[in-house]
């Protein structure tokens, strides 16, 4: 029995409703328990940090054909180009995101942004360095690339995909500011994990954006602060962003084409 065209559709919006919300509510579940455990709270979001990569870790290594989707990712001889090609979006990537976020913290303020960096502040150097440079960027990237992407991809397309677990992941970080800083970098992450099928790059093109976002001060960037160069930012982004999505579409289509024509989709 078929499902019709409107089944299908719905079906899929749902999916991509159930599934980030799930993953994101268990993850909450979890961070508050350990905060009540702890007390501490950026203590409490590291370890939460490490119990993710331990389960979706294990989870991916046990079950993988619950995270895999087709199809495979073909081998290219361009990695080095690809990479560089990488690497130029997450530049605009952070740029951008920084440009719209201190416009909105400039001109709005932030009540969440604010009590985020005072809980840091008050974690102290060596808790604060943990987390934002080893477990977040492992933790998230172990729950929305390796977990929530994955199954969604399931279902619906790269496009889709990308944007929902972008918009997730923006949201999750609780406020207008670090939603607008963080949304580019979620675009790239998803794009670079559609065509490597591995978290490690995710994860280390998360720590270069967390270890920028400590180390650039604000000041040096205050220039960008303004819609205009919010505006330019994003859109060289959204170029680059086009680009490497097509060359990431066009790699798993011709997976597609060579597992249709009997030959083995390689990772």
């Amino acid at each position: 029995m078929t499902t019709s065209p409107i089944a299908s559709r719905l079906l899929s919006i749902g999916w991509c409703a159930l599934v980030p919300f799930v993953a994101v509510a268990v993850y909450f579940g979890l961070g508050t328990f350990a905060a009540l455990l702890i007390g501490e709270p950026i203590v409490a979001t590291t370890v939460l940090g490490a119990l993710v990569v331990v389960l979706v870790g294990a989870m991916r290594i046990q079950r993988p054909r619950w995270l895999t989707h087709a199809p495979a990712p073909q081998p290219r001889p361009e990695i080095p180009d690809f990479g560089r090609t990488v690497v130029g979006c997450a530049v605009l990537a952070f740029l951008a995101g920084q440009s719209l976020a201190l416009w909105i913290y400039f001109t709005a303020g932030s009540a969440g942004f604010d009590a985020s960096n005072q809980t840091r502040h008050a974690a102290g150097a060596v808790a604060t360095l943990l987390l934002t440079l080893v477990a977040a960027p492992a933790g998230e990237e172990f729950l929305f690339r390796g977990l929530i992407y994955p199954l969604l991809r399931k279902r619906v397309s790269i496009l889709v995909s990308t944007l929902v677990t972008a918009v997730v992941f923006g949201l999750v970080h609780s406020s207008a500011v670090q939603f607008a800083s963080t949304l580019p970098l979620a675009v790239l992450l998803a794009l670079v994990y559609e065509r490597t099928r591995v978290l490690w790059p995710c994860v280390l093109l998360h720590l270069g954006f967390n270890l920028a976002a400590a180390v650039v001060p604000a000041q040096a960037l205050g220039a960008l602060a303004n819609p205009v160069s919010a505006v330019f930012l994003f859109l060289a982004f959204a170029g680059c962003a086009l680009g490497l999505y097509r060359r990431v579409a066009g790699g798993t289509a011709s997976g597609a084409a060579q597992g249709a024509g009997g030959e083995p989709a390689m990772q």
